[in-house]
């Protein structure tokens, strides 16, 4: 599946992106990757998870793990129910959610028009950014869900001493 997506979008075809929010920022991710978009959702909190583990919420008769993308950001955390968006991987081994701000809209872009991370990020971002596209309305971050599995990011090493303060907010849905 990985080839071939990459080799159609590789051909200069339009890709339809749907559109995520988070914090101030505009993000998308190939729809042709998203399983489901879920509603607000409160996950339930998994004790000693790490801080970009959001919970649990119940997808199907199914258990789903969920990744909490303003944790992986750095961004202040929300109390209450926020947008799940439902990933498999290629071989369907891990089904997990990411929690975020709002879903917006399927926006089309070229994907010729795709512009490499800036050198200036910090690992974190290089880590979970695929590129960006400019935009009339701003600039949309590309993300892909594989970098965002909860295996992923345990294994990066970048994410394991992420820490939040805990201010008596509760952390996406903690």
């Amino acid at each position: 599946m990985k080839e071939a997506l990459h080799s159609r979008t590789d051909a200069g075809e339009p890709l339809t992106l749907c559109s995520l929010r988070v914090g101030d920022g505009l993000y998308g991710i190939d729809t042709r990757l998203i399983r489901e978009v879920l509603g607000t959702v409160t996950p339930r909190h998994v004790p000693l998870a790490p801080m970009y583990i959001a919970g649990v919420v119940p997808y199907h008769g199914e258990v789903l793990t969920t990744v909490c993308f303003r944790a992986l950001l750095g961004l202040q955390l929300r109390v209450g129910a926020n947008c799940v968006v439902v990933f498999d991987d290629e071989r369907n081994e891990q089904r997990f959610g990411l929690i975020v701000d709002g879903v917006g809209g399927v926006i089309a872009v070229q994907s010729t028009a795709l512009e490499a991370n800036s050198s200036g990020l910090d690992p974190r971002s290089m880590e979970l950014f695929d590129g960006s596209y400019k935009l009339p309305s701003g600039l949309l971050v590309r993300l892909d869900p594989r970098k965002l599995r909860p295996s992923h990011l345990a294994g990066c090493g970048l994410f394991a001493t992420l820490r939040q303060e805990r201010q008596g907010v509760q952390e996406c849905g903690r």
